[in-house]
């Protein structure tokens, strides 16, 4: 037996969360199938497959529509659990609703619309794809420009950086700043609160994007007086397909800002069905409509889960996942020619680790066809996904070993090299 081996299984039989993989469907079909792609969608908790059982049975299938009494607060109650279990901040500053991008338009506009008479927006070209559309749309329906900060996609976006980018505009021209807290592409962790004070210092509000922190690394919102984020409970959270986001208000702002989506649910007096909206002054105003009930109780059970394990322990394993990671491709796939594209410091790192191939793309064909789901970013990435739940040491000595077999055969070569739309 090999040493790397021995060492996955001591650090298994010495994991706080081992118990956590029962917690989760894990189904007798594929057996050898090894899951590296939670940061994209993650597994099922058997808890979630019961209360959806009762939702069908008795709340939807014998209340009726009476099932509304307990259903319409969904949003706050869920929105609580995740403001305190998993985001470190106070109930009443979360809501669960809608999309990660929806959540994400209505605070970008209410946040310019907070910081009248100036014309710029700050974000990233590292930045996921749907908030850059977002920000850019914002950006041209209301005539203002949209900085874009060149970043090194291994490494993330530094507060340096945005200062520089700052420094650049006008004075008193920055109305909001919008970036990751965890790069999508790398993992690397930006500083939340270096940045958040860059921005405060300019008087810009800062709303970040939690879609890869949330349920995987401590999001210090609170200790950087981040004013606005947003973010999605399917990743990390296992909150399932197409499950509600959700949004984080720092209190002292929720009754200066007004979203752009005046939605019923978000109205004072909701059931007098008044003609003129007059919005609650409480969090709640960010909401437009009811939140799906199904996928807002997967979401709640998720991060139910989330917080009783503690985000700090996830956090702790995650960087153990990382670094075993990176000591196997160190060891076998450094020398075939892969090359590591995130951070090497566990404290820069969220709970991903991404390698960089040429190849990557037929490469994660081809480690597919071996039993292994990883992910495919581009240009040219390999992202591997840890989920501190359920993904054990000796899977990811497993998933490596497959990995380098692949690799040094030239296995991966079989496969085409061009890529389906859905992946």
């Amino acid at each position: 037996m090999d040493d790397l081996l021995t060492r996955a299984r001591a650090l298994d039989a010495a994991d706080p969360l081992a118990e956590y993989r029962g917690r989760f469907f894990l189904p007798d079909a594929e057996p050898d199938l090894i899951y590296l792609d939670g940061n994209s969608l993650g597994r099922p908790p058997l808890a979630t497959r019961e209360r959806l059982r009762k939702l069908l049975d008795e709340e939807w299938g014998t209340d009726l529509v009476r099932g509304w009494d307990r259903w319409i607060t969904l949003a706050r109650d869920a929105g609580d659990v995740l403001a305190t279990g998993v985001l470190g901040v106070d109930p009443g500053e979360v809501l669960l609703c809608d999309t990660a991008s929806v959540n994400l338009y209505k605070l970008a506009v209410a946040a310019c619309d907070a910081r009248p008479g100036r014309s710029v927006i700050i974000t990233d070209d590292d930045n996921f794809p749907s908030d850059q559309y977002v920000l850019q749309g914002v950006a041209a329906a209301r005539g203002m420009r949209l900085e874009v900060i060149k970043t090194d996609l291994d490494l993330g976006v530094t507060a340096d950086q945005v200062r520089a980018a700052i420094a650049a505009c006008a004075a008193d021209d920055v109305a909001v700043i919008s970036l990751q807290h965890v790069a999508y592409r790398s993992g690397a962790i930006a500083d939340m609160v270096a940045i958040t004070r860059a921005a405060h210092d300019a008087g810009a509000i800062m709303l970040w994007d939690l879609c890869h922190a949330a349920g995987a690394v401590p999001t210090p919102l609170r200790e950087s007086g981040a004013d606005l984020a947003i973010g999605c409970t399917y990743k990390h959270l296992n909150g399932g397909p197409g499950a509600p986001g959700f949004l984080y208000v720092r209190r002292d702002l929720q009754e200066s800002l007004r979203q752009p989506i005046w939605g019923w649910f978000g109205q004072a007096n909701q059931f007098d069905m008044g003609f003129d909206y007059d919005p609650v002054p409480t969090v709640e105003r960010f909401l437009i409509s009811s939140t799906p009930v199904m996928g807002g109780y997967a979401a709640w059970e998720g991060a139910k889960l989330t917080a009783e394990a503690g985000v700090d322990r996830i956090a702790a394993k995650g960087a153990q996942l990382g670094q075993y990671a990176i000591e196997l491709f160190d060891a076998w796939l450094a020398p075939l020619g892969l090359r590591l594209a995130s951070p090497r410091d566990p404290a820069r790192r969220g709970a991903h680790v991404t390698l960089h191939h040429e190849a990557a793309w037929q490469i994660c064909q081809a480690w597919k066809d071996a039993g292994v789901i990883p992910d495919f970013r581009t240009p040219d990435r390999l992202r591997i996904g840890f989920a501190p739940l359920y993904t054990t040491f000796a899977e990811v000595h497993e998933a490596f070993a497959r990995l380098r077999t692949i690799v040094s055969a030239s296995a991966h070569l079989s496969f085409p090299l061009t890529r389906s739309r859905i992946t």
